[in-house]
């Protein structure tokens, strides 16, 4: 492929997938500790993290209201129903994973519980997407109709899943702010 060294792409596909590992990790566990930080923006209560200096501040408290709505609502019930077996799920969805772990953060789920519930769902979501990217980049070498035949299938794919989950619940109270 041109553009790409070499190392990179003749190397074995387990160097995507650690790549990818440790960048959902990083990215999970930053989201559980800004959930932490905007409960403490919410709240006002110091939080055993957090220094005694760094008081609530409006930048926080703007955050905090970002992280609310309908979105935070489903996030706060799937982590009360499921508890920390709703983390490793949460990795196999687009969009309410951000929110699931932000809630545990902001819920104070204890951090070891977090990270041990944490590393099956990062080492799904990085067995999935290295199979996605492993495969796309096969296909783009191949042909580049293929690699557009598949992309677009994919997109049409996700379009209507997120058709039909709308459709089902256009009407039900999960969407329906209080």
């Amino acid at each position: 492929m041109p553009g790409v060294p070499a190392a990179v792409a003749d190397g074995p596909w387990w160097w995507v997938w650690l790549f990818l590992l440790a960048v959902v990790f990083s990215r999970s566990q930053g989201t559980y500790w800004v959930g932490r930080w905007l409960r403490r923006g919410l709240t006002g209560r110091p939080d055993a993290s957090v220094s005694v200096q760094d008081k609530p501040s409006e930048r926080r408290a703007r955050w905090a209201r970002r992280f609310s709505g309908p979105g935070w609502e489903r996030a706060e019930n799937f982590l009360d129903r499921w508890g920390f077996i709703g983390i490793p799920v949460s990795f196999l969805t687009v969009g309410f994973q951000t929110m699931v772990l932000a809630a545990a953060g902001f819920g104070r789920m204890r951090w070891d519980l977090f990270t041990a519930a944490m590393i099956p769902g990062c080492a799904a979501w990085a067995t999935i997407y290295t199979a996605l990217g492993v495969g796309l980049a096969q296909a783009w070498t191949r042909s580049i109709w293929l690699f557009a035949g598949i992309l677009v299938a994919l997109v049409a794919a996700a379009w209507a899943l997120t058709a039909i989950r709308r459709s089902r619940t256009s009407d039900s109270a999960v969407r329906t702010p209080r």
